[in-house]
């Protein structure tokens, strides 16, 4: 690198010059070895090139000035540190090049060792490991494999193959075998490769194989698995990494050295104790690679107790400085110990909330900074059952893991046969092509639903993570034949009654049954397991935890439940009412007759007697769910799909009529239905005769479910019950409309209730964008807003949610235009505007109206983050994702404080 004007900012850090604080700046790993090396640990000498110089030099494709007469000064002090200079030919001082942005990316990006070697300098460093040639020249094929492929993009398995021949010539698999000679051999067959691959010979300048190693950590940022894993990860593409160059320090020097890495807890479990590998005369990148195998950390004690207490006493010291777990990166170097990394380490969700229970007992941090240190995601992980896959299982398929879980059962094609098997005791898995509202029975029946078609939020995938089922969709590589009753998958063809075994968290599907491990966390939420005397770490933990989410959250928790069943389930699991009782599932089955008779209806009469054959079933309905929520808010969504879709499809219905007619059969009926159903037939139902326009339409209809809900609520406070039902209407888009549809209900309202002293609220969902836009007119004749964010969602992008998952969103996901889907997580700058919006001229119309959201994005972790921020009284989920709303409602509301869970 060319020296430049002279310097304006400061790009480069010693160690002493900077601690843990300044991650942004020095990237996590430079961050820690300061905080290390200003706590007095053995951390070899270095210097930290910063994230800002790394940005620079990705957006102008240089380095920026100043920095590389930085990089001089602060190499010139380490080498006086050191007493050596760089690639001295008689006394060399070698270092290590490595990335390290903020957030730890294991992996994800380059790192470069013995820089400062060269056919010179190998045999001075041959001399100061006191004549061990094969030391010196081992280092040397090592620079020359990692510069090759990080730097010069040289194929690595071509040094692997030349590596691999040596060994084979030899008469050995073991790199140990290998004495001076051969590596020196091997050191000239890489040399070849690398020429053969770049055109020029191993440079042999040690501050130009510095420099191009900086620049190629600099360029590994953008590098393709560092772009995945940062979309993974959720981490933003704009923060850069810092550079480190270290002083190596050589764990290859013979039995007496070594390299390893230890946690301070288990990060599997959380369990106390000493964890982490070791390998004896070894660089580090032998670790990471399983060249060899490593032995247990605790084997160090009897190879080098020395190293091995006073490594120990940095664990502790380290943990406590740190409050956490920590993971750490350690070298022996003839006896001597020194740190290389310290981090946060990463952990699964189970020791995520073990470990910050233990840290609170300890008192290293209270019960504000636990809450913080586990998020909704590692909850949702534990509350589903898993695959114990002890063995080998190789999946024949893979689809979108779109309701986490593991089940296992035959594999049935139709919900009546799952039904019928699930009544027989029999495990199922339903699977379809795609499921329609008509599966519902079958869905329930299930242990899980696999789809071929359809993502995240498909119906089989809404529903299906809203009873807590396990779900996997848009498995594209299943042929689902159903009328044969079978799929076909490779050259795999399984027929109705083999069983199957889906994953939803990873989407792999596998033949045969895979054994499942039941959920404690489950068990415990459901009320089966004492924290008071159970004893079991886990649940304790999770307990204690939530005892303080729920005690400082402002957020309630509502769910969003159709069923008794659903409600009594969500009750258990902390649910504060219900947000969005659907009615549309109550039209459903044996019902659908009587749907028919009302859309058939030829006059007034007619279309009375259909709807008052509906109220009782519905008033029925409403009763077992408002004494499931005794005394807790109902919310009841007025029905809001088109009607249409209570009716056979017409395509089906088209061919069936032919079909008859050309058998001679009477088809009168089915003629009428044909009819009804072409006359009903829309190109774009969801943005057609639905929610409050066909309440408009179909004289009675809201007024039957309104009086149905009404006598309901009656009938619960007269058998000693309490009923707090509140009435919303769906798709409102002017408050004419809501003004109409009100005026009838409170008339209804009134009859009904008499001197019962039940009161219902009456309001509307704010789905619709115009809706959203105009909300300080609709507050007028709405006592409380609940946001359907998913049609506003669908609305606001126009997106079909139906379509579009499959069609494009994997580009979309892929090309870093979303990073995640608008349907999983809420679009904060423009649908989360429109929210915003919404709830501040709502509440400026009506100061006490009540706010609330029962889209998907309800049991959304970041979601819930947003919705308190912008003051929603509530959010409404399915009834498996109420804890984790509740987890995030009250890591919301201390969100101020604390640290980063990430």
């Amino acid at each position: 690198m060319a020296a430049h004007d002279p310097v304006e900012h400061k790009y480069v850090y010693d160690f002493a010059e900077g601690n843990k604080d300044l991650k942004d700046l020095l990237g996590g790993k430079g961050a820690n070895l300061a905080e290390m090396t200003n706590l007095g640990l053995p951390v070899p000498p270095g210097f930290t090139i910063t994230t800002e110089a790394c940005k620079a030099y990705l957006t102008t494709g240089r380095e920026p000035d100043g920095l590389a007469a930085q990089i001089e000064a602060h190499l010139e002090s380490l080498e006086r540190e050191m007493g050596r200079r760089l690639g001295d030919p008689d006394d060399p001082l070698l270092v290590s090049v490595r990335s390290g942005a903020k957030f730890s990316m294991p992996g994800m990006m380059e790192t470069v060792l013995n820089v400062g070697l060269n056919d010179r300098s190998v045999v001075g460093l041959s001399n100061q490991a006191g004549g061990n040639d094969r030391f010196a020249w081992d280092s040397y094929r090592r620079l020359i494999q990692m510069f090759g492929k990080t730097v010069c993009e040289v194929p690595g398995e071509e040094f692997e193959h030349a590596l691999d021949e040596i060994k084979r010539a030899k008469g050995t698999h073991n790199d140990l075998d290998l004495d001076a000679d051969d590596l020196r051999g091997l050191v000239d067959a890489y040399k070849q490769i690398f020429a053969k691959h770049t055109g020029r010979e191993f440079p042999q300048e040690p501050r130009e194989q510095l420099d191009l190693a900086i620049r190629a950590v600099f360029d590994s940022w953008n590098a393709e698995r560092a772009v995945l894993y940062r979309r993974q990860e959720r981490i933003p593409a704009d923060l850069g990494t810092a550079v480190n160059v270290v002083t190596m320090v050589f764990g290859n020097l013979g039995p007496d050295s070594g390299t390893g890495v230890a946690f301070t807890r288990d990060p599997g479990s959380g369990a106390q104790g000493i964890y982490g590998d070791y390998l004896a005369n070894a660089q580090g990148e032998d670790v990471v690679a399983g060249i060899r195998n490593t032995v247990p950390l605790q084997e160090l004690e009897q190879l080098d107790k020395t190293s091995y207490d006073q490594l120990l006493g940095i664990m502790a010291r380290l943990e406590e400085h740190y409050k956490d777990l920590c993971d750490i990166e350690f070298t022996i170097e003839r006896g001597k110990l020194w740190m290389l990394q310290t981090r946060v380490g990463k952990r699964t969700a189970a020791a995520a909330f073990v470990i910050a229970g233990q840290l609170v007992d300890e008192g290293l941090i209270d019960l504000d900074e636990a809450l913080h240190r586990v998020n909704g995601a590692q909850l949702a992980q534990l509350m589903f059952p898993r695959f114990q896959l002890d063995h080998e299982f190789e999946p024949v398929a893979k689809g979108i893991g779109a309701s986490p879980g593991a089940a296992s059962g035959k594999v049935v094609f139709t919900s009546a046969r799952a039904v019928e098997l699930a009544a027989e005791g029999e495990s199922v898995i339903l699977v379809r092509r795609e499921t329609n509202p008509d599966d519902l029975n079958g869905m329930i029946a299930a242990q899980g639903i696999l789809t071929s078609r359809g993502g995240k939020t498909s119906h089989a995938a809404v529903v299906a993570r809203g009873m807590g089922k396990t779900c996997v969709s848009g498995a594209d590589e299943l042929e689902v034949n159903v009328p044969a009753k079978k799929f076909t998958v490779g050259d795999h063809v399984v027929n109705e009654g083999d069983v199957v075994s889906i994953d939803g968290t990873t989407g792999k599907v596998y033949l045969g049954e895979v054994p499942v491990m039941p959920s404690e966390v489950v068990q415990y939420f459901e009320g089966e397991l004492d924290p008071e005397t159970i004893d079991d770490a886990l649940v304790r933990a999770v307990h204690r935890i939530m005892t303080h989410a729920d005690a400082a959250r402002r957020l309630r928790v509502r769910t969003n439940a159709d069923t008794g069943a659903d409600a009594a389930r969500a009750r258990r699991f902390g649910a504060e009412g219900i947000g969005l009782c659907r009615t549309e599932h109550m039209f459903l089955g044996d019902r659908r007759e009587l749907v028919e008779r009302l859309i058939l209806a030829s006059g007034e009469r007619e279309r009375e007697d259909a709807l008052a054959a509906l109220l009782p079933l519905q008033r029925a309905d409403f009763i077992e769910i408002f004494r499931e929520m005794d005394g807790l808010p109902v919310t009841v969504r007025l029905i809001d799909p088109p009607l249409h879709e209570f009716l056979p499809p017409l395509e089906q219905l088209a061919v069936n009529v032919a079909v008859a007619q050309e058998r001679g059969e009477d088809v009168a009926k089915e003629e009428a239905l044909l009819a009804a159903v072409r006359r009903m037939h829309e190109e774009n139902p969801m943005l057609g005769l639905r929610g409050v326009r066909l309440g408009l339409v179909i004289p009675g209809l809201f007024a039957m479910q309104v009086r149905a809900i009404a006598e309901a609520a009656v009938a619960v406070v007269r058998d000693g019950g309490t009923a707090c039902p509140e009435i919303m209407v769906p798709l409102v888009g002017a408050v004419q409309e809501l003004e109409t549809v009100r005026a009838e209900a409170e008339r209804i309202i009134a009859e009904v209730v008499g001197d019962s002293g039940v009161e219902v609220l009456i309001g509307t969902m704010i789905e619709v964008p115009r809706a959203a836009l105009t909300a300080g007119q609709i507050a007028e004749a709405a006592e409380f807003f609940s946001f359907g964010t998913n049609d506003l969602t669908q609305m606001g992008w126009g997106f079909s949610r139906d379509d579009v998952e499959g069609a494009f969103f994997w580009r979309y996901l892929e090309l870093g235009i979303f990073g995640i889907s608008p349907f999983e997580s809420i679009d904060t700058d423009g649908v989360g505007r429109l929210i915003r919006i919404a709830a501040e001229e709502g509440r400026a119309a009506r100061p006490g109206l009540k706010l609330g959201v029962c889209g998907e994005h309800g049991g959304d972790p970041d979601s819930v983050h947003f919705f308190h921020e912008v003051g929603l009284d509530y959010v409404s989920c399915s009834p498996f994702r109420v804890p984790v709303a509740r987890l995030e409602a009250g890591r919301a509301a201390i969100t101020t404080t604390g640290s980063d869970s990430r």
